[in-house]
């Protein structure tokens, strides 16, 4: 993949605010849901029900993309980013507050993203994406640390949770760029394998019992988890990653943390520390560097020009090598 335009950069990174954006008010409406009278499984139910349905039209035009995807593709596609990671993420809730689950979860992905594209795909692991994350890892330990985890807590289920969540996602980004699919077509493949797998299984446990639960909380769920976040924030994602590449497009999912605080501020009436305040900065300033921002890229530029100047003109190459297999 070609390195991106800064107009490329400016439009990719647009598409991957507003996805984040949309992925801080699911962590939000998914703490609220479970802290009335709804559970993982229903939240789930909920998500795929609506996103499933809505996306199944879509999907019956485009296809499974077999072809492209290969068994484990579509494997890493349905489990990353169907029922099995939302489960997973959703039942971290119930060990660990919303702050946790946006630093070692969406605020992970690009380090554990930038792992698997660099062996599964050959992306660069360049020194301004190794400091970037590494600013990232160091914001989300403080952001953990100001939270109060500990270690050999409770909490640390729903640590180990999260980071679970985040590797399922990891392969779904790694999978789909390598397949090259377009967002939304990744988001129907998702959204419909679990409608067909997931859903049925859930009504013969769970019965009615999801119509009992006040209508607000339902059409809440409904609307952030089933439309916005499958839906909107998938293609969003989608098309970031398609600009940006798998690891760059992903960085901006560390800004997370930033967006989930600032959105829990009117709504949970929860203030961020001076800890956290920091972390976010190291976030921020981490997903920039990592993401390919116009700065760190004119400096690297800069460096690969000095090199070529020293060592002289580059041999061409001769062949592509073959992508490896997921």
């Amino acid at each position: 993949m070609s390195k991106p335009t800064a107009s490329d950069y400016i439009r990719g990174s647009l598409y991957g605010l507003a996805a984040v954006s949309i992925w801080a008010s699911w962590i939000v409406a998914a703490r609220l849901g479970l802290k009335t009278s709804l559970t993982p499984w229903d939240i789930t139910a909920i998500r795929f029900g609506v996103a499933g349905s809505i996306l199944l039209p879509y999907l019956v035009r485009k296809g499974l993309a077999v072809d492209r995807l290969g068994g484990v593709g579509l494997a890493a596609i349905v489990l990353g980013g169907g029922a099995p990671m939302v489960l997973v993420s959703y039942a971290g809730l119930l060990f660990a507050p919303a702050a946790h689950a946006a630093s070692l979860y969406t605020a992970l992905i690009p380090v554990l993203v930038a792992i698997l594209a660099a062996v599964v795909l050959d992306e660069a692991f360049t020194v301004a994406k190794r400091i970037g994350l590494a600013l990232i890892v160091i914001g989300v330990l403080g952001i953990v640390w100001g939270a109060g985890g500990t270690i050999g807590s409770r909490q640390n289920i729903g640590h180990a949770l999260f980071i679970a969540a985040g590797m399922l996602w990891a392969c779904y980004t790694v999978a789909m760029q390598k397949a090259r699919l377009d967002g939304l077509h990744a988001a129907a493949i998702a959204a419909v394998g679990s409608l067909v797998t997931y859903v049925p299984v859930y009504v013969i446990m769970s019965g009615t019992t999801l119509f009992s639960a006040p209508w607000r909380d339902v059409a809440l769920q409904a609307l952030v988890q089933g439309v916005l976040t499958p839906v909107i924030s998938f293609w969003l994602y989608g098309r970031a990653v398609s600009i940006l590449g798998a690891s760059n497009g992903s960085a901006f999912a560390a800004l997370s943390p930033v967006m989930t605080t600032l959105l829990a501020i009117p709504i949970l009436g929860e203030r961020p520390a001076t800890i956290d305040r920091i972390a976010m900065l190291l976030i921020s300033g981490g997903v920039y560097i990592a993401s390919g921002g116009r700065g760190a890229r004119k400096r690297h530029s800069d460096n690969e020009k000095v090199c070529s100047d020293l060592n002289g003109p580059k041999t061409p190459k001769v062949a592509e090598r073959p992508l490896k297999t997921l």
